[in-house]
């Protein structure tokens, strides 16, 4: 390999679910001998996540746009300016083959300074709509990978690739579940919780208990809930466990015959990869409401039932259930459908996109190994 291999640049932050698919992409980007480094914020996911990936992280200081207050926004206008102006000086000096956007405020400057220097540029759109960064964008960047077919039209369609999000490897080697008789509900707001979701589950134990159900509930209810939500558990004597985090998320939707979630782009990539039916309650506070449009996407394609967040409720909950325990088999065909959603080797497939539209030379290429694994 030569001494100095190319450099691509990883713009996008805020989130997990904006960090965790550059990292995978990032990843694949390394493992065919060339360099990688981030742009973010020392605030968001980003901060933790990209050192703990051993990955460096130019740090700059942005803000969104959308809802908020004039002063505020007058002054996140003026952070874009400041940071695209630095980030335009820092890309001249580093001269990257490509800049790989995931979206979101925090690509803002990096993608726009990406456009000045006429650098390449791909994006990676998760949600069925995508993002004001993403769309604002849209008819400069050179390749545009999406996860849904719908969004295909937001984007050149000469140049727009349906590729899904990167996911562990995990979630796709999950086979389907046979009903055992006894249904096994996961329920997840994510990592910090969801207190609808967690109130609706509390609501619903006395109803479980009443009705004699065979029902298995697991919960994960994030740190703020859980030791209240624990002790109801236990005294309500519903069969499960509640949990303030699961380490091992694809083991529990292995376990699991129905998941109850919100639907951020990873979690519904994730439900897609290991092809398990889903009540989806959007986040209703989303940027652009994109979790409602993921949802939407999932229930046209038969994988998922949607409720909305002012909805869901314990008695929502039970009654639901009980449509599922008396037709087991429209769990099965809701799985199936949203296996047919899943994209295997989303990030493989991104790194390759980076790698062609960075133009390096032949030597700087996936292995075989590492492209195949997921395409199966």
């Amino acid at each position: 390999m030569p001494d100095n291999p190319p450099l691509f640049v990883m713009a996008g932050g805020g989130t997990g679910g904006h960090v965790i698919p550059a990292i995978a992409v990032a990843r694949q980007l390394v493992s065919a001998g060339c360099r990688v480094a981030f742009v973010g914020t020392g605030r968001g996911a980003e901060a933790r996540l990209v050192p703990a990936a051993g990955f460096t992280l130019e740090k700059i200081n942005a803000g969104g746009l959308k809802n908020l207050g004039l002063v505020t926004r007058l002054t996140s206008v003026w952070q874009l300016l400041v940071a695209t102006r630095s980030q335009w000086s820092w890309l001249g000096q580093m001269q990257p083959a490509a800049v790989f956007s995931m979206g979101g405020y925090v690509a803002g400057p990096p993608v726009l300074a990406a456009l000045f220097r006429r650098i390449p540029i791909v994006i990676m759109e998760p949600n069925a709509v995508p993002g004001a960064t993403n769309r604002w964008i849209s008819r400069w960047v050179r390749r545009a990978l999406v996860s849904f077919d719908e969004t295909v039209r937001y984007f050149p369609p000469e140049r727009t690739e349906l590729t899904g999000l990167p996911v562990r490897d995990e979630f796709f080697a999950i086979r389907p579940k046979a009903y055992a008789g006894t249904l096994d509900i996961l329920i997840t707001g994510g990592s910090q919780g969801s207190r609808t979701l967690n109130e609706a589950a509390r609501a619903s134990w006395p109803l479980f208990t009443a009705a004699k159900l065979p029902v298995r509930i697991t919960l994960q209810t994030g740190t703020t809930m859980h030791t209240e939500l624990a002790n109801d558990f236990a005294a309500a004597g519903v069969e499960g466990s509640v949990s303030e985090f699961i380490a091992d998320m694809p083991a529990a939707f292995r376990a699991a015959d129905l998941i109850i979630c919100r639907a951020g782009a990873g979690a519904v990539a994730e439900l897609a990869a290991a092809g398990k039916p889903a009540v989806l309650i959007p986040f209703p506070f989303a940027a652009d409401d994109h979790q409602l449009k993921n949802a939407q996407a999932f229930e046209r394609a038969g994988a998922a039932v949607l409720s909305l967040d002012k909805e869901w409720t314990g008695q929502k909950l039970f009654d639901l259930a009980c449509e599922f325990l008396a037709n087991p088999q429209r769990l099965a065909a809701m799985g199936e459908s949203a296996r047919r959603l899943a994209r295997p080797g989303a990030a493989q497939r991104a790194a390759q996109i980076l790698l062609e539209e960075g133009k390096v030379g032949p030597e700087y290429r996936l292995t075989a190994t590492s492209c195949d694994r997921n395409n199966r």
